[in-house]
């Protein structure tokens, strides 16, 4: 029988809901308190009325946070660290317990009080040692903080204090056991948590022949744990701390149940509010809840990047423009394939509707996407709903 990290993972989705509009407004006052220009002056009364408000990107708040250091001038409270990414991106962390909420995950990975967690995540400028650390005292775990790299000694630490799980990217915990192998050290590793990294079928095959448990969790520097896969159930469990939307990429236009889009999250930690946070990653709802009794939305997992901005004839085409191309044709849905003729470039720019003028359309793409391309008329539904705008088709011989 499954044992929950806590009731929030089974409650009724309706109670859910009211709690999360309840933060969510709560979020809102205290983004506009804090500059009340970051956001319109809507009303939140539904989970709806999230979609109303702008996607916060990337780019923008790495220019908020050049104009005002280090947060861009966004509300923090309870702060204890300040991490870099590559940008430089700076994030905020803290202390207090579960701040990161990764408790959920290690304690579905079956991570509690009586193992030894040696977290192979880097501690230097980036969160993730600190975020998994954080985690793993929330479940009462030992640390062993490992970072990465100097494989012999991570072996002989495993060996002498008897390491029993396993934080980290998916691939180095295999780098490890070959070394530990190699060394004729017996190990103790049983389960891991992993994150950062494709975590493929035939990996995790490898570590389930050596009786390890291997479970992985989606995350972000910016927001913390976002969703985490478990013993029972296909895909991820979104995390109880976040609200996720999937939108069509270059846009913030929630995509229907099992269609591919970008992952927009807004986080219901009031120490750092983001709103509307475009992770640049990609995903799909499943439907229905897991089995293993937790009843929030699933998602599919990593499903590749959202920025497809491609260069075509030495432009670039971006899904922004692509979006802006549909909004102002009144097309239902529109593609753009980068392909090659020859030595050149050339473009083909699906679109799919009903009632769509030739000529309007082809002045469109034009002057939206900037260059001259072929236009392919498709019926309504025709279009892959695999979340590409932009497709690039072109191979080079090298």
């Amino acid at each position: 029988m499954t044992i929950h990290y806590d009731d929030l993972e089974t409650r009724a989705p309706a109670e859910r809901e009211a709690a999360q509009l309840a933060a969510l407004a709560a979020q809102v006052a205290i983004v506009r308190d804090k500059d009340g220009s970051c956001l319109p002056d809507i009303a939140v009364n539904t989970l709806s009325d999230l979609t109303k408000f702008p996607v916060l990107r990337k780019s923008e708040l790495s220019d908020w946070q050049k104009e005002q250091p280090p947060f861009g001038g966004i509300h923090t409270s309870n702060i204890t660290h300040v991490f870099q990414s590559p940008g430089p991106i700076y994030e905020p962390g803290g202390s207090s317990h579960d701040w990161w909420r990764f408790g959920r995950f290690l304690h579905a990975c079956g991570i509690g009080k009586d193992d030894i967690v040696q977290n192979c995540f880097g501690y230097h400028l980036t969160p993730a040692g600190t975020m998994f650390e954080n985690g793993a005292r929330a479940v009462g775990a030992k640390i062993l903080p490992a970072g990465t790299g100097q494989t012999e000694l991570q072996v002989r630490a495993a060996a002498d204090i008897g390491s029993t799980a396993y934080a980290g990217t998916p691939d180095y915990l295999k780098v490890i056991l070959e070394k530990a192998d190699e060394m004729g050290v017996p190990l103790k590793i049983t389960k891991a948590a992993v994150s950062g990294g494709a975590l493929f079928p035939q990996l995790r095959q490898y570590y389930t022949d050596r009786g390890i448990t291997c479970m992985q969790c989606y995350a972000t520097a910016d927001l913390g744990h976002l969703a985490y896969e478990t013993a029972e159930g296909a895909g991820m469990v979104v995390d109880e701390g976040v609200i996720i939307e999937i939108v069509t990429p270059g846009t913030g236009d929630p995509v229907p149940t099992g269609e591919v889009g970008e992952i927009v999250v807004t986080s219901l930690n009031p120490d750092y509010p983001l709103i509307r946070f475009a992770t640049g990653d990609m995903s799909a709802v499943m439907d229905g809840p897991s089995p293993c009794g937790r009843t929030n939305m699933r998602i599919k997992g990593w499903m590749g990047r959202a920025d497809q901005t491609t260069k075509i004839k030495g432009m670039f085409v971006r899904p922004e423009q692509v979006a802006d191309l549909v909004r102002k044709t009144g097309a239902d849905r529109a593609r753009v394939i980068a392909d090659r003729d020859g030595d050149t470039d050339k473009m083909i720019v699906q679109i799919e509707g009903d009632g769509l003028d030739e000529t309007t359309i082809t002045a469109a793409v034009q002057d939206i996407l900037k260059l001259k391309g072929e236009v392919t008329f498709c019926a309504p539904g025709t279009l892959p709903r695999d979340g590409l705008v932009i497709e690039d088709r072109r191979t080079y011989e090298t």
